[in-house]
C-alpha cells in the first residue's frame, strides 16, 4: 500500500525527471498498469511515452459517443501508428437514443449529473473494474484545474489506484515539441459533452 508520505517523497525525487523516467520507476512500484485517454489534444504524448517503456499495455479509451469526426480520425490514425492495445468503453446507451431523451444538459440543468454518469463515469468504473489496475497513467497537467494544481506527478485516486501523470510538468510548447520529435499527430476540434469550460472538472479525477 503506497502512503501519502510515499507520494510526497516521489514527487519531491521526480519533480525534474523525464517522462520515460517516471514511467519506469511507477512499473518498478507496480507492473498491474493501464493508460488511459479520450484523444483529446496532446495524448499522443502520453501514449508514445508509455508504450515505448510498456509496450502491449492496455489503452483505456472510454468513448462518450460526442466525439466529434476530427477526434474519432485522430483516435484511429494515433491506434494504427503506435499499434495500441486498445480497450473501448462506451455508455450502455446510444448517443442517439439519449439525445432524444434527455440532449445535453446544461451544467446548471439538474439533468447534468445524470449525463456525466451515464456517458462517462459508469463507462470508466466498468473499465477500471475489468482492469483492476493498481498504476493508472494520464496526461494531466499542471495549469488545467485547480485540482490538477494540487496533485503532482504522483498522486492517490479516489479508489486508491496510484495516478502518474508523466508530462505534469510540460507545457504546451513542450508537448509541441515532443510531438515534433517523435512524429506524434495531433487534433484541437475536440468536445467533451460534460464540461462546459476546460477548467472543470467532470468528475473523473477530482
Amino acid at each position: 500500500m503506497i502512503t501519502q508520505n510515499t507520494i510526497n517523497e516521489l514527487n519531491t525525487l521526480f519533480k525534474d525527471a523525464k517522462p520515460s523516467e517516471i514511467i519506469k520507476k511507477a512499473i518498478e512500484l507496480n507492473s498491474e498498469a493501464v493508460v488511459t485517454t479520450n484523444f483529446r489534444p496532446y495524448e499522443a504524448a502520453i501514449l508514445h511515452a508509455v508504450n515505448v517503456v510498456i509496450p502491449n499495455i492496455p489503452v483505456v479509451w472510454c468513448d462518450t459517443g460526442y466525439n466529434t469526426p476530427q477526434t474519432y480520425k485522430h483516435a484511429e490514425q494515433v491506434i494504427n501508428n503506435l499499434n495500441l492495445n486498445v480497450f473501448l468503453y462506451v455508455p450502455k446507451q446510444t448517443a442517439a437514443h439519449r439525445d432524444v431523451v434527455m440532449g445535453i444538459p446544461s451544467i446548471d440543468a439538474p439533468e447534468h449529473a445524470l449525463f456525466t454518469e451515464q456517458v462517462k463515469l459508469e463507462p470508466f468504473r466498468r473499465a477500471m473494474e475489468a482492469h483492476k489496475p493498481k498504476v493508472w497513467f494520464t496526461n494531466l497537467r499542471q495549469g488545467q484545474t485547480a485540482f490538477r494544481n494540487s496533485i503532482g506527478i504522483f498522486s492517490l485516486s479516489k479508489d486508491g489506484v496510484l495516478k502518474v501523470s508523466p508530462f505534469y510538468y510540460w507545457t504546451d510548447a513542450d508537448l509541441d515539441k515532443y510531438l515534433a520529435e517523435n512524429n506524434l499527430p495531433n487534433e484541437f476540434k475536440y468536445f467533451d459533452p460534460t464540461k462546459a469550460l476546460e477548467n472543470r472538472e467532470c468528475g473523473l479525477h477530482a
